[in-house]
């Protein structure tokens, strides 16, 4: 691929040397599948969705469970550090339905999403296909997708349904990802803003790229992208 403007774009990789759009591109020349999460990936974090997703979480471990608020707060933000999400860890330990769960989790209003134009010609500009990866549910995400504007654009849209409800990070939701869709690993990139979902696709062989504002020295993130659409413009 070769960079639309070299000299205009800078990319910040983790470690002492700032990489310039063309030797990033060089980086990325054999790519032929771009996997996305979706939540403050896809969007700006300032949208603060998931704000309104923990606080269905904690309303459900209330219900769920018979706790009070501060003791579903808690087991809520535990078993995310622990299992990854806490979906996963009320699987775990109490066995509840997961469908139902997540309905009632992501049923929170989008209104305040705003198309972006701009990301969406970047992600459509991408040789080989785009595809979402999101331990978010595939309704979610697809409402999602619609609010920003970008419909169409994606080849595919994985759930956390599709991964048999194993979350990211664990290495197993990448392998069934990865198996359902028949992508080659060696030949993807993953964009994420949560640095510790890198490390299996890091292992796996795919390019990672942490989307966030601050970088990150850890090794499994080899790219910075702190505006995403800007990051992917650097490429083509």
């Amino acid at each position: 691929m070769q960079a639309r403007n070299p000299s205009s774009v800078r990319v910040a990789i983790p470690g002492a040397m700032i990489y310039t759009s063309s030797m990033t591109t060089s980086k990325f020349s054999d790519v032929d599948t771009w996997i996305f999460d979706l939540d403050n990936t896809l969007y700006p974090p300032e949208a603060r969705l998931f704000e309104q997703i923990e606080l269905r979480m904690t309303e459900w471990v209330v219900d769920a469970l018979g706790v009070d608020r501060a003791a579903a707060n808690e087991i809520r933000r535990r078993y995310w550090v622990r299992f990854g999400t806490t979906l996963a860890g009320l699987m775990r330990e109490h066995d509840i339905d997961p469908e139902a769960y997540l309905d009632h989790v992501h049923d929170i209003c989008l209104d305040h999403l705003e198309p972006d134009p701009g990301l969406a010609n970047a992600i459509a500009a991408l040789p080989g296909r785009a595809i979402v990866h999101t331990n978010g549910s595939g309704p979610y995400a697809r409402r999602v997708i619609e609010a920003r504007g970008l419909s169409g654009i994606f080849d595919a849209v994985y759930g956390i349904e599709h991964a048999g409800f194993l979350p990211k990070p664990e290495r197993l939701a990448f392998e069934t990802i990865i198996a359902r869709d028949g992508l080659v690993p060696e030949r993807a990139a993953m964009f994420e803003d949560d640095a510790r979902n890198l490390v299996a696709p890091m292992a796996l062989g795919m390019r990672t790229i942490l989307v966030a504002r601050a970088s990150s020295a850890a090794p499994h993130v080899q790219h910075h992208a702190p505006d995403l659409a800007e990051f992917l413009r650097s490429l083509p």
